[in-house]
């Protein structure tokens, strides 16, 4: 990619269409539906000790599908449930949406007029306002001022790293890349430039959420992974 940051150029395939990550996000979905239940128990969790007028929430990792909104509709519930068995007012919710700048945000923004119909249908009119909005930029970094946010969700997102591995670039090694979509047990030089990048980068994106989130908030991330030190995703 030349002189081109990976933030600039990469992003799932936008719209409707055959081929486009709205119709091509199944298994991110089945994920969601069985992270549930971790979801709940951090929402519930946070909910017992703060009860925020105003709830500031980040999706990142949005991408472009109806995902997001199906994490949304979850996180909205749940906060709901709590308000309620502690009758409390319903609290206004800030949503903010987030994706590297080539995300296809529109078509999510295009969903949200049934999505709050079809929520006002199922849940009546005693909700809070909810705010949605979207919020470019990589995750690897700040997004957000300090002491901001009160719960922070991703799933599937954050094994896309910021970059390339330095070592990678004009090596011998990425040369055998060229051939191969997949990083493999083969090649233990070139796992072991990315498992060091992902390192780098996971550190950079707990530093930024440390900043971000108030003291006692949530964070939820769902990443695929292995409890064996020598297996690689591709490898199951």
């Amino acid at each position: 990619m030349g002189s081109m940051k990976v933030e600039d150029v990469l992003h799932m395939v936008g719209g409707v269409g055959k081929t486009s990550y709205t119709n091509n996000s199944r298994l991110q979905k089945a994920v969601l539906i069985r992270a549930r239940p971790t979801l709940e128990e951090n929402l519930r969790d946070f909910y017992s000790t703060q009860l925020p007028q105003c709830v500031k929430i980040a999706e990142l990792g949005s991408s472009s599908g109806p995902n997001a909104l199906t994490v949304l509709s979850d996180i909205i519930t749940v906060t709901d449930m709590c308000y309620r068995d502690k009758n409390h007012p319903a609290p206004d919710l800030k949503v903010y949406l987030n994706d590297l700048p080539g995300n296809d945000f529109n078509t999510i923004f295009r969903s949200l007029p049934s999505f709050f119909r079809d929520l006002e249908e199922e849940k009546g009119r005693n909700l809070g306002a909810c705010f949605i909005s979207g919020t470019p930029g990589s995750f690897y970094g700040r997004l957000f001022p300090k002491n901001f946010l009160h719960f922070v969700h991703s799933s599937y997102s954050i094994h896309w790293l910021s970059e390339v591995p330095k070592g990678l670039v004009g090596s011998n090694e990425a040369a055998v890349m060229k051939s191969n979509i997949c990083v493999t047990k083969g090649v233990p030089l070139i796992t072991k430039a990315y498992q060091e990048q992902f390192g780098d980068d996971f550190t950079m994106f707990l530093r930024s959420r440390a900043e971000e989130i108030v003291s006692g908030g949530r964070m939820v991330l769902t990443i695929r992974g292995s409890t064996e030190a020598d297996d690689h995703m591709w490898d199951f």
